[in-house]
């Protein structure tokens, strides 16, 4: 009888599903989808992506256009307070450096909420930005340096550049040369992907 009742339990817990991931994606109007139509942004195809590899995931996407870190610190916490997410894919730090904002403030914004989401049980995926010298190539150097120092220092899954495959291209930026188009978006999710997919396949993970 007992071994039975152990066979059913086993049955049951097989046949369970498994837990799905929340992945909040926590941006600027690079993934909010500036200027696209909805559904065309690298945040929706993500979830399509996920879908098609059999990955049941939830994305919540909360970017917001013009979104600075400050403005990003402020807001994370009633988020992560809601959504409990599993995943924090975090992509801020384009706007204070176009606006030539203190670097410090942006490190220390960006430290913040790699801790606040910790602190709330999530693991953080941290994805860099790289702007032109308009401040000079110092400035630029070192607001890069912020992120790959920031991903070091915390042992971080960590994506250099979100624009890396497009932001050389004239063809895949809007009208503004600031914006990725439709036909970026889909390179966009190819560079976040590539590091992704490892840890929610469950390959090796930072310990985060």
């Amino acid at each position: 009888m007992k071994r039975h009742i152990l066979k059913i339990i086993l049955l049951f817990a097989l046949a369970a599903p498994v837990a799905a991931d929340t992945l909040l994606v926590f941006g600027d109007s690079l993934s909010a989808g500036y200027g696209l139509a909805a559904g065309e942004g690298w945040v929706d195809r993500l979830e399509v992506r996920l879908r098609e590899r059999g990955l049941d995931h939830r994305v919540i996407n909360a970017s917001l256009s013009g979104e600075t870190s400050a403005g990003g610190r402020a807001r994370l916490g009633a988020l992560l307070e809601r959504h409990r997410p599993d995943w924090l894919l975090l992509e801020l730090g384009a706007n204070d450096g176009l606006r030539g904002l203190p670097l410090a403030a942006l490190g220390d914004n960006l430290a913040a909420m790699i801790a606040q989401a910790r602190a709330q049980g999530s693991r953080v995926l941290l994805i860099g930005m790289q702007i032109p010298p308009n401040y000079g190539a110092p400035y630029s150097r070192r607001f890069a340096e912020t992120f790959s120092r920031l991903a070091a220092q915390n042992n971080l899954p960590f994506v250099p550049f979100l624009m890396e495959k497009v932001a050389l291209d004239p063809a895949l930026m809007q009208a503004d040369q600031l914006h990725p188009n439709a036909a970026a978006q889909p390179l966009l999710l190819d560079t976040v992907w590539a590091v992704l997919a490892p840890l929610l396949d469950g390959g090796a993970t930072a310990p985060n």
